[in-house]
């Protein structure tokens, strides 16, 4: 289970027009904390941005999911709201959960169309309520490098 984290950073960015301009952009990283959060940002961004810059907001994110893509024209990150439909065995009475998944896409349809091959493998029914554009530039999923060890190896053994 990932515990996602949007972070904006605000720094400044010289404009195609030679401007600089003072901007926040968001990006979502996966961490066990808000402390951790905000060192794995601070690492994953500081080899992009020249120039200082700050953590201005971390907030948790809501993701039960994040299906990336491959495909080089998909620039954009998408939110879609899913409700999953059950049925109550009981009183027979159809029952929605609701859950949101972000979806990299280059567009309204390209969105939806990652999201239905995302969803491909679930066995359960769903209907898409929305699929929003959201301003995420870019995520940073935990990846644990080749030398990294469990903290307690021998634990379940």
């Amino acid at each position: 289970m990932y515990n996602w984290f949007e972070c904006k950073i605000r720094y400044e960015k010289l404009t195609e027009n030679g401007i600089t301009k003072k901007v926040t952009e968001p990006y979502l990283v996966d961490a066990l904390s808000f402390t951790e959060a905000e060192s794995r940002i601070i690492e994953e961004i500081t080899p992009f941005i020249s120039g200082e810059f700050t953590v201005a907001d971390i907030k948790r994110a809501n993701y039960s999911e994040i299906f990336p893509s491959d495909a080089e024209a998909d620039d954009k990150w998408f939110k879609c709201k899913l409700y999953f439909i059950t049925l109550d065995e009981k009183s027979g009475v159809e029952k929605k959960s609701a859950t949101n998944i972000l979806v990299q896409a280059s567009d309204l349809r390209e969105a939806v169309k990652n999201l239905d091959e995302g969803m491909k493998g679930t066995m359960a029914d769903y209907v898409i309520a929305s699929v929003t554009e959201t301003a995420i530039m870019d995520i940073y999923p935990f990846n644990a490098g080749k030398n990294d060890k469990p903290e307690f190896p021998d634990a379940g053994k």
